[in-house]
């Protein structure tokens, strides 16, 4: 024990005097915190507001903007019926006068013609798949996204599933992103969609759609908010919020004492350097006729700031970290859409959740910590933290739910991105019938994944010599080395796969994407969680 002397002749010299405990440590910085957020006064974002839609057997007067999703020429006569036939020559004449091909998502905006102030002509495809459907409602979202006025959708003719999707990607597209700006947002509510002609679509949207739209804008809010708004606490109570009155649905959430009780120093160690203090959180939903046998435990990467701590990022680009909880942001926005739309399943969400900061009391380099299941881990560097976070939460979230499955879902490494570019995620699992399931809900969500190896030879570049393992390698397969050292903190038995979605959650504006966040896996796993076919409990031999 240091002794009084010696601490105060460490003040005297300007030292710091160290915490006699984590726990004491995290409860002073916690108050220092809450003193200095205590004199800002922070400008809280309106929330989304989605457009209400409702359906009609006929079109009413021509008003706002007239949406035509088609996939050929021949279709707009028999869409388009009730067009007076001056303005439906028009149209005709511009799209062959533009060369439009109707293919899926390219848009073509007519004004002037008839009552209408715009037309707006949105192609699907040929044979279009579900995404292609989605992906052109999006496109025609994005277009109307800053516009007040009506707007009617004619559907006649089309599958009722395609108009619900339609209609889904349509309040996908709409999602603004600009949750801070004080000018520009003025504009009345949004005006009402009228979706004519497809009735039938009503009762899937109704349930799903609307579901899976809220859940994106929620997914998409909470990883675009900066890091003095959004931190572990916060990201709690928002869930928290988020599910209110959702029936079916049970929240846990340890804090830092309770993980230390627990032996969790993977994931403290992330965080111990933060004046936010890290929480874990598993959010359950068990729905009305959902199968026995286990819940999907769906576990996501949380870090609400990545400064990279100790082993300091570049500061280009730095900024872009608030959503280094992608992964959790992910995970939560799916269970939310299930649970809204009362599915019948049983999952899981948790999310593992820290800001990863440099201080005098951060994890260093070289530092040994200790993970729940009593593996040593010798950090290398603490911009590896994400795997550290994974670890705990992923032993915890077996340990205390026996899961049928497990999914981690993180933006782990840029090096992801050096193999796939932003069009994939990258996809890692022992389990081959995990790639299959994983994969064909990528394909039919337009979130595709590519799988990439788990090698046996992956696990020497994580040897340490005073360690059991070391929390990054030597080698050049980054993401590979990263999967391989979640790995270890799975049971070999548990299906289990590593989403690695650095390079796709995020960036740039699209005619389908908005800025900031794109929500991404939240489609691909609520498709996966519906879909699920179970899968024997036995050791994977597969990755590789």
């Amino acid at each position: 024990m240091r002794s009084v002397a010696a601490s105060a002749l460490a003040v005297a010299l300007g030292l710091a005097v160290l915490a006699p405990t984590s726990a004491e440590a995290q409860i002073r910085r916690q108050n220092q915190a809450s003193a200095t957020i205590a004199g800002v006064q922070s400008h809280i974002a309106a929330a989304q507001v989605n457009r209400p839609v409702t359906f009609a057997a006929q079109a009413g007067a021509e008003t706002g903007t007239l949406i035509l999703p088609l996939s050929s020429e021949g279709e707009l006569a028999a869409r388009a019926a009730s067009m007076d036939p001056a303005v439906l020559q028009s149209v005709q004449r511009a799209l062959t006068s533009a060369n439009f091909r109707y293919g899926a998502r390219q848009t073509l905006a007519l004004r002037g013609l008839g009552g209408w102030d715009r037309i707006v002509v949105v192609g699907l495809g040929a044979n279009p798949s579900m995404d292609d459907v989605q992906g052109a409602g999006a496109a025609a979202g994005r277009m109307l996204h800053t516009d007040s006025a009506p707007a009617t959708l004619w559907a006649g003719g089309l599958p009722a599933d395609q108009a619900a999707e339609f209609l889904t990607g349509f309040g996908l597209g709409e999602y603004r992103s600009d949750l801070h700006r004080t000018t520009g947002r003025e504009q009345a509510a949004p005006g009402v969609l009228t979706v004519v002609g497809a009735d039938a679509a009503r009762a899937q949207f109704e349930r799903r759609g609307r579901a899976l739209i809220e859940a994106m804008a929620w997914t998409r809010d909470i990883s675009n908010e900066p890091a003095n708004i959004v931190y572990p606490e916060s990201f709690v109570d928002r869930a928290r919020q988020a599910f209110a009155g959702v029936p079916g649905v049970t929240i846990e959430v340890l804090d830092v004492p309770q993980m230390e009780r627990l032996g969790m120093g993977a994931l403290l160690s992330v965080g111990q350097g933060s004046a936010r203090p890290s929480r874990l959180m598993a959010i359950r939903y068990r729905g009305q006729g959902a199968p026995e046998g286990g819940p999907i435990a769906l576990v996501g990467k949380g870090i609400t700031f990545d400064t990279g701590g100790i082993s300091l990022k570049p500061g280009a680009g730095m900024g872009n970290m608030k959503m280094d909880m992608s992964g959790a942001a992910s995970v939560t926005g799916t269970v939310l859409a299930l649970a809204k739309s009362g599915a019948p399943v049983d999952v899981i969400a948790v999310a593992a959740l820290a800001e990863n900061m440099p201080s005098s009391t951060a994890a260093r380099p070289a530092d040994v910590v200790t993970a729940m299941n009593g593996k040593t881990i010798e950090i290398i560097s603490t911009d590896a933290e994400g795997r550290m976070v994974l670890s705990d939460a992923l032993v915890w979230t077996e340990n205390t739910f026996n899961p049928s499955v497990v999914v981690d879902v993180a933006t782990l490494t840029g090096a992801v991105g050096g193999a796939l570019g932003s069009e994939y995620a990258g996809l890692f699992t022992r389990h081959e019938a995990m790639a299959d399931q994983l994969q064909r809900a990528g394909l039919a969500t337009g979130e595709p994944l590519w799988r990439l190896p788990l090698h046996p030879s992956y696990a020497r570049y994580l040897s340490s010599s005073i360690a059991d393992l070391r929390n990054t390698g030597d080698g050049g397969a980054g993401a590979g080395t990263g999967a391989w050292f979640i790995g270890e903190f799975v049971r070999p038995e548990t299906p289990w796969a590593h989403l690695d979605i650095a390079s796709a959650a995020y960036g740039g504006a699209s005619d389908v994407r908005p800025s900031g966040s794109y929500g991404y896996a939240v489609r691909l796993l609520e498709r996966f969680v519906l879909d699920w076919t179970p899968i024997a409990r036995e050791r994977g031999a597969g990755g590789y």
